[in-house]
């Protein structure tokens, strides 16, 4: 902190330790109640027990089996067999995600080239066929935003995958 700002710390630091307000009720004619900090014509001081104070929950204590023990900093260490299974199981997990994923983008791509390839058309009064362009770029615009958002799904698994070990 610094120097120039010590001051201003104290003296904040000695009002909050100060903070003590009397308080005041006051009901009016039509039952409004009013409360205040500093005396009002008609209003009574109330007489406020302080608030029960308690101390922080302790944190609960962690058991341990034959497979975890405790570090130095209170993590769970575990055996190089139990974190082989979980890092196989979750390669397993990404894998399947990704292989889903690559077909939802397939898919999402085809519908894209699909919705590019019809054009959202209708028939005027006289049978004549028109463009609807405002209709037919709103399409475009989801079926393009699907096939992003499933290619960034594709690159985050994969990117997943490689900080795998």
């Amino acid at each position: 902190m610094k120097l120039r700002h010590l001051p201003a710390f104290f003296c904040l630091a000695a009002f909050v330790f100060n903070a003590h307000a009397e308080i005041y009720k006051r009901v009016d004619d039509d039952g409004h109640v009013t409360y205040s900090s500093t005396p009002l014509k008609g209003a009574k001081k109330l007489h406020l027990e302080p608030l029960p104070t308690m101390a922080p929950p302790s944190k609960p204590q962690q058991k341990q089996n034959a497979e975890q023990k405790q570090n130095a900093e209170g993590f769970p260490r575990v055996n190089r067999e139990t974190q082989t299974r979980r890092d196989d199981a979750r390669r397993k997990i990404l894998e399947d995600e990704l292989a889903t994923e690559q077909a939802a983008l397939e898919e999402a791509r085809a519908a894209l080239k699909d919705g590019m390839e019809n054009p959202e058309v209708y028939k005027g009064p006289d049978g004549q066929t028109f463009r609807n362009v405002a209709k037919y770029e709103e399409k475009v615009a989801t079926l393009q935003e699907a096939v992003t958002a499933h290619e960034k799904n594709v690159e985050a698994l994969k990117s997943e995958l490689s900080n795998l070990k």
